[in-house]
């Protein structure tokens, strides 16, 4: 059933829908897992995945379909509330579906953003668990990256208090010597605090440490957690963990997690969040949670395991990308898809109206205050001036050889008009354009949606990367801003171009895959620049190096790693009720 999503709190939603929502023997009887399959936490549960792979190695993948949008205001719009969406829908046309999100920070949940747990009638459940550390992936994340500079750290003030004979007999390894100036790591946690982005550590005596320059990201911001959404198995796991480059030493060598013997050790902490955690829809369409990479500098990218799985469990298979198409869809297409071997049937392109007059023209949409008044009246004239943003996603899309679903995301405050003006624009760009009204109305409002991702599942493909691997770092950089961005070309600093020539010429860098770093509020790299501008250069600053993961991330803009909390966070509103424990005010 529907619930009233004007009157009800995202979490009253889930709250309701808890009430039926299947145990995890139930799951295994739904899905035909083994007993061994299922790994119960509670109410809800993880997949051993090794196994499942394993015994339906040789049965045929289901449709494969990915949810991206186009770019967004900093409210979002609404991707995973799509996603949820079309499950719900397609579960209503009695079709095997299932899907796969990114695992949320606790950093947005209690913040600006929220939960990212969809809304309305169109999220996961439940709510509380999805919100708040789930099933400790995030918390064994942090654990291994913080024990990595636990090691870095506490070898460094050895080195520094013990000669060459005391280091080789009490330490039994040989002196690194790292450069305490080029630490190129930091530690984590999984909150936003700005006043953690630069600190100095190492204050006190001579077994306290050095004293020296040091950061904080959040902890979705990790290598690690980029690592965890691109490996297959727990060898490539480790094999990538023990190649993470923490700093240089004094002769410019890079210092990884295995000259430091820990990566090992970060395997440990991190064996189980290599298992997608199995949660479900409002309508209790069953949803893997697995992984959750920042967008604008890793894959953001829910998992590769995952999708793995739910192709072998589900007729259809949702998987989403974090971010507009540039970005989201960008690192499917070239990054995700060339690791994992899998090839999507269709694209679905979120839209929302409010959006595309944002990129026409309108007034400056601010997360955390009220949405202007203009956003919530007709507007044909600033609409028709911002849909070029929504065509210029739908032209990224088709080069890739797939075909694009437009969904029309409507708010109530949309009209007939202006969703006939978005949809004729879209189909005559090629895409399909349904409406849908998921989060008033669940499943129901999502049937015409549903049908057109059925419909254009069937249609033939042509999936092509947009460069081979053999291209090198500049070619891919020129390809992505000319083709996918739409830039005139690329203007590189000096240094960042020494560096991407020396990158280039090095034999070992030539698997890497190109990770992109800009802004996901603009198709530029600056987030004030809206619609879909042309005439403009593309800035690379520097090229940053992710060896465990196998990324080079060219920036294009300036990126935080920490972001900051607001005046007025979200967790001023959360509580526990104290009669029956259950968690309120999460949206």
């Amino acid at each position: 059933m529907a619930y009233n999503a004007v009157e009800m709190a995202d979490w009253q939603i889930s709250e309701a829908a808890e009430e039926n929502m299947p145990y995890p023997d139930e799951w295994r009887e739904k899905l035909a897992l083994e007993k061994d399959e299922i790994l119960p936490m509670g109410r809800l549960c993880k997949l051993d995945f090794l196994k499942i792979i394993d015994r339906l190695k040789d049965q045929p993948d289901g449709k494969y379909i990915e949810v991206t949008a186009i770019t967004p205001t900093p409210l979002g719009e609404g991707k995973s509330t799509t996603s949820c969406g079309l499950m719900e829908g397609m579960g209503k046309r009695g079709v095997n579906v299932g899907g796969c999100l990114r695992q949320p920070s606790g950093g947005p949940t209690m913040n600006i953003k929220g939960t990212a747990a969809g809304g309305g009638n169109s999220l996961i459940i439940p709510m509380t668990e999805f919100s708040m550390g789930l099933t400790g992936d995030i918390n064994d994340i942090m654990n291994a990256h913080n024990l990595a500079m636990v090691a870095l750290t506490a070898r460094m003030q050895h080195e520094r208090n013990y000669n060459d004979e005391q280091l080789a007999r009490l330490t039994r390894m040989p002196r690194i010597d790292v450069d305490p100036t080029r630490v190129e790591m930091g530690w984590i946690m999984d909150f936003c605090a700005q006043a953690l982005r630069n600190i100095v550590i190492g204050l006190g005596g001579r077994f306290d440490g050095m004293v020296m320059q040091s950061k904080f990201g959040i902890a979705v911001s990790s290598e690690l957690m980029a690592i965890l959404s691109i490996v297959r198995d727990l060898a490539d796991l480790r094999e990538r963990l023990n190649n993470i480059t923490v700093a240089f030493d004094k002769s410019g060598k890079p210092v990884t997690t295995g000259d430091l013997e820990v990566g090992n050790a970060m395997t440990a902490w991190m064996r189980n969040t290599i298992n997608p955690t199995l949660m479900m829809t409002a309508e209790y369409q069953p949803c893997m949670i697995h992984a959750g990479p920042f967008a604008n500098i890793a894959v953001g990218q829910s998992s590769i395991i995952a999708d793995r799985v739910g192709l072998k469990l589900f007729d259809y298979h949702v998987t989403e990308s974090g971010f507009g198409a540039d970005i989201g869809f960008e690192k499917f297409w070239n990054v995700k898809c060339r690791y994992s071997g899998l090839k999507p049937h269709v694209s679905v392109l979120t839209t929302t109206i409010r959006a595309l007059k944002m990129h026409g023209g309108g007034a400056k949409v601010v997360a955390g205050l009220p949405l202007p008044k203009e956003y919530q009246q007709e507007g044909l004239d600033v609409l028709e001036k911002g849909v070029q943003n929504m065509v210029h996603h739908i032209n990224t899309i088709r080069m890739s050889g797939i075909n694009p679903v437009v969904c029309i995301n409507c708010f109530h405050t949309d009209t007939k008009d202006e969703i006939a003006m978005v949809r004729k624009y879209a189909e005559e760009a090629g895409a399909r354009a349904p409406v849908s009204t998921h989060w008033a109305d669940g499943g129901d409002g999502a049937l015409e949606f549903a049908d057109a991702v059925i419909d254009a599942c069937e249609d033939e493909t042509n999936f092509e990367f947009l460069y081979p691997l053999e291209t090198k770092l500049r070619d891919r950089v020129d390809l992505i801003a000319k083709n996918v961005y739409g830039a005139d070309g690329v203007a590189w600093t000096p240094a960042a171009e020494a560096k991407a020539k020396m990158l280039e010429a090095d034999s070992q860098y030539d698997d890497y895959t190109t990770m992109m770093v800009k802004t996901h509020l603009s198709l530029t790299h600056d987030p004030a620049v809206k619609g879909t501008p042309k005439g403009w250069t593309l800035p690379v600053q520097d090229v940053l190096i992710f060896s465990g993961a196998k990324f080079l991330c060219p920036v294009c803009g300036t990126i935080s790693l920490m972001p900051g909390t607001s005046s007025d966070p979200a967790y001023r509103r959360v509580d526990v009720d104290v009669e029956t424990g259950k968690v309120t005010g999460l949206f």
